[in-house]
């Protein structure tokens, strides 16, 4: 009886371990999300990855990521280029500069998947300025530039060759008549701005929110024209990614499209705007006053120099606005590309359209757009900017025969 039981036991136990390696060998174990890292300077505009991380939404389409704060957009640049950042928060036009070897090596490829934010940039004067031009005065800035420059040398700085801070700096010389050979422009990151303007390394600047905002707010300088009043719901701000993250990891990148789609539909519910300014104002990210940010998202401008304060109704920083911020235009990257012939960084004409089909990825853009009810925007429109002639894509050289330099 008991050699019975023994042989039943031992029975049992050898088809409950055939059943327990049978079902280990068949069970996977679940592949871990890949990391991927984003870059961001410390700017407000970088609210859509802030809130796509806080808010859980990359998460929520089973990504793991990392968002890296940046010292300078070199650093952005060059870390996008050779594949330590997936992609990055970046000037819309540094791709144009970079590929076209203003602001890198020629030919260096970083693609645009779609743009961030529109408006929310600043020209900034220093207290040499206050009492000579006041807000939006463009007319009197040459007059007031000519009564600084009898005291000392004037010297504007911006954040990177060929971005989009510079080309407002110029297009704002343009616009008041200044030839841009008469004084220094210098590039400065944009958490730097504040502190030179402090130690007179510059009269003037012109930067991304808060720190136009924080000088006005310390008394160091005043805002003298936003880039809103230069062209309204401009590119600004784009999701840069590295080329062969673009190509080989197309599923991922349209999951972060799609969690910073949704942070910027979020963002753009102004009721959000105090709690995104509470998560930007840490050290982690911008690092700068909340109440300066928290303002300057709702469209308040505190202008400095008792001028008073500009109240922006409809063209603050947007992040989404029905989809007309997030797809990013061909048109837009040949305006660009335009400025770095009119401003005297490129000789000859790039190849306009062949720059702005390379580096836009407008196929990956349209398939999330569709995938996410955003509606597609029209390209290669005509468009005028506020303080120039009208430009036509299709026909860039008319375009430059007319324009200011």
């Amino acid at each position: 009886m008991n050699s019975m039981r023994s042989v039943i036991y031992k029975s049992i136990l050898f088809i409950s371990l055939t059943v327990l390696f049978s079902g280990i060998t068949s069970f996977k174990m679940p592949v871990p999300a890949r990391k991927i890292k984003l870059g961001f300077i410390p700017l407000t505009d970088c609210a859509p990855l802030v809130v796509a991380k806080e808010l859980g939404l990359f998460a929520k389409y089973g990504l793991d990521v990392e968002l890296s704060k940046e010292a300078s957009w070199a650093n952005v640049r060059d870390k996008i280029l050779n594949g330590e950042l997936d992609g990055a928060h970046c000037l819309f036009s540094m791709p144009l500069s970079v590929y076209t070897g203003i602001g890198g090596k020629a030919g260096s490829e970083m693609k645009i998947a779609m743009v961030l934010s529109n408006n929310g940039q600043a020209i900034t004067l220093s207290k040499d300025f206050c009492g000579l031009v006041g807000f939006k005065e463009v007319g009197k800035v040459a007059a007031a530039l000519k009564n600084v420059q009898a005291r000392k040398e004037v010297t504007f700085a911006m954040t990177f060759p060929g971005g989009t801070h510079d080309i407002w700096l110029r297009n704002w010389m343009a616009a008041s008549g200044i030839n841009q050979k008469s004084v220094g422009i210098i590039t400065i990151p944009p958490p730097q701005m504040v502190a030179n303007m402090r130690v007179d390394n510059m009269e003037g600047f012109c930067v991304g929110e808060p720190w136009n905002g924080v000088a006005a707010a310390q008394n160091i300088g005043f805002t003298h024209i936003s880039t809103q009043d230069i062209w309204k719901n401009h590119p600004e701000k784009a999701l840069v990614v590295n080329s062969t993250f673009a190509a080989t990891d197309k599923e991922d990148l349209k999951k972060i499209m799609k969690a910073i789609i949704e942070a910027c539909r979020w963002l753009d519910q102004m009721g959000n705007r105090k709690k995104a300014a509470g998560w930007l104002s840490k050290p982690n990210y911008v690092n700068a006053p909340l109440q300066v940010i928290e303002a300057r998202l709702a469209g308040s401008y505190d202008l400095g120099c008792e001028l008073g304060v500009q109240k922006y109704k409809d063209d603050y920083m947007t992040f989404y606005n029905n989809g007309i911020v997030n797809t990013p235009h061909k048109s837009h990257a040949i305006w660009f590309l335009a400025q770095f012939v009119r401003f005297g960084y490129l000789k000859t004409d790039p190849d306009y359209k062949g720059i702005a089909e390379k580096l836009i990825l407008d196929d990956v853009w349209a398939e999330v757009a569709n995938e996410m009810a955003v509606p597609i925007q029209a390209d290669m429109q005509p468009f005028k900017t506020n303080y120039d002639v009208a430009f036509d894509p299709n026909n860039v050289a008319a375009y430059l025969k007319t324009t200011k330099r």
